[in-house]
């Protein structure tokens, strides 16, 4: 099987593990990794055997696989450039910084025949793997997604930066429109939102309760499904999955008129998942797990949730106002 070339463009925090990942792929050449910052670039580089390059330019028309990981406002122009230039992009979330630049993106693809794939990383948790069997027209969800405070991140808002991971789920798994949304929120320590809560209604009157927040004391990555007839717990960052269900007429009797069954799920690696999987559709052509629609609903939806929460901080402060004497 042929080797596949591929970059990596931005090796900050997240860079450097797709750095990893294609390094240590089968089947897989990292030709360079590229970064403004001469000493993050030359300590990648270093770690995983490849080439610092300065200028991701420099790297058009001779990779056929590329990962963007740079902030937000640079992702459009350095993926169509790839794009352009007949590279197939995993492009990490949220997909672009509005919705046209994204269509554009998913456009250029689809006319050069190239994949795009955003980088919805929970997509490959193994709970949410293993939860996919069980799922049956879900009525109501409820999310918790927290972390503490770190710099990193803060160039979005928490429904960019965290929230959009469930809302990126959640669209999928219920697989309907959204009807409504409904938000608040606040900024805590960064100049944007740092803590949000959004009413999500779909039009098949499935609703979901989605909170993130980045000034959290701990770490909690949680999803609870409810369904006519089950219930699901997700534990997304221990990777346990719980499902109770309604007990048969052909089950044992017992204390309560339900079945539970706990798995504890391999950890895996979702990264690694997510990479392999990209690599896999270059040398297949199929479609990714997550397309650059995908990436759009999400981006759109959550750009959404941030009005709602703009405005509900917008009326807040106009009824904190005095009146004019």
């Amino acid at each position: 099987m042929r080797k596949i070339t591929a970059a990596v463009v931005g090796v900050g925090y997240l860079g450097r593990f797709h750095a990893q990942k294609y390094a240590q792929a089968d089947h897989c050449d990292l030709v360079g990794v590229v970064d403004a910052r001469q000493e993050a670039r030359e300590a990648v580089a270093a770690e995983v055997g490849t080439r610092p390059v300065a200028d991701h330019r420099e790297l058009l028309g001779k990779v056929e696989a590329v990962s963007i990981v740079t902030p937000t406002p640079a992702h459009y122009s350095i993926a169509r450039e790839f794009l352009e230039s007949g590279a197939h992009v995993l492009l990490e979330k949220p997909i672009t910084e509005t919705p046209r630049e994204a269509r554009e993106l998913i456009e250029l693809a689809a006319a050069r025949g190239r994949v795009l794939q955003v980088g919805h990383l929970e997509r490959f948790n193994s709970a949410i793997l293993a939860a996919e069997p069980h799922l049956r027209a879900p009525r109501f969800v409820e999310c918790h997604r927290l972390a503490p405070y770190r710099e990193r991140g803060t160039d979005v808002s928490v429904v960019l930066d965290l929230m959009i991971h469930d809302i990126d789920i959640v669209q999928t798994i219920v697989g309907a429109p959204v009807k409504t949304v409904d938000a608040v929120g606040t900024p805590v320590f960064s100049e944007d939102i740092d803590i949000a809560n959004a009413r999500i209604t779909f039009a098949n009157g499935c609703v979901v309760n989605a909170t993130a927040s980045r000034v959290s004391l701990k770490t909690e990555r949680k999803m609870r499904i409810f369904q006519d007839d089950a219930y699901l717990s997700l534990d997304l960052q221990q990777k346990i999955l719980t499902v109770i269900r309604k007990r048969g007429p052909a089950e044992p009797p017992g204390p309560l008129p339900v079945t539970i069954e706990e798995q504890s799920l391999d950890p895996g690696d979702a990264l690694k998942a997510e990479i392999d999987s990209f690599l896999a559709c270059i040398r297949d052509g199929r479609r990714p797990v997550v397309t650059g629609e995908a990436g759009l609903m999400a981006l759109e939806t959550a750009m959404r949730v941030t009005e709602q929460v703009r405005k509900s901080l917008a009326d807040r402060g106009n009824a904190g106002a005095k009146p004019d004497a």
